[in-house]
């Protein structure tokens, strides 16, 4: 959630007041101490702002190194969570196909795809991919906002009577 100036300097404010330091307000926000102290000025001028590093997905998902470097994180913390239980890792279409590759590859998964338009409103798993019938499945997308399309696709892989 991407916050305006004037709601950051109320959040630095909120977290003032309940006795944080500079220090512990820039790791809450992940800003840098710089930041926090321009924030808590009461004569800042926005052009003058520092430059604090953001990383969203896109910084990611642009070079296969970063995605394949991410990868490692997230089949970590599958294999903590599920152990080697899994069979397929289905990518949810579009942005979910190149994590999910990633990491089946570290895990070595077979890969699905879902897409997530379908005529019936579920979802689709593609049948050019692995099948996932039966089988004990992780989906993976880049984002999970309303959580609509996860939910297509949890329903499509019940349908299809594999467990996610």
């Amino acid at each position: 959630m991407q916050l305006s100036v004037d709601e950051l300097r109320e959040k630095v404010e909120e977290y003032r007041v309940k006795g944080l330091n500079t220090q512990q307000i820039a790791d809450e926000l992940s800003l840098s101490q710089t930041t926090i102290h321009w924030l808590s000025t009461s004569e800042f001028v926005v052009e003058d702002k520092p430059s604090d590093i953001r990383v969203g997905w896109r910084s990611i998902a642009v070079k296969a190194e970063r995605i394949q470097a991410t990868s490692y994180i997230f089949s970590d913390i599958i294999n903590e969570m599920i152990g080697d239980e899994v069979e397929t890792i289905v990518g949810i279409s579009i942005n979910g196909i190149a994590f999910a590759q990633a990491i089946g590859e570290q895990l070595d998964l077979e890969l699905a795809v879902s897409r997530s338009i379908s005529e019936d409103g579920e979802g689709h798993i593609s049948e050019v991919y692995a099948s996932v019938e039966g089988k004990k499945v992780v989906i993976i997308d880049d984002v999970l906002s309303s959580g609509t399309t996860m939910k297509k696709s949890r329903s499509r892989c019940k349908i299809l009577s594999c467990s996610s």
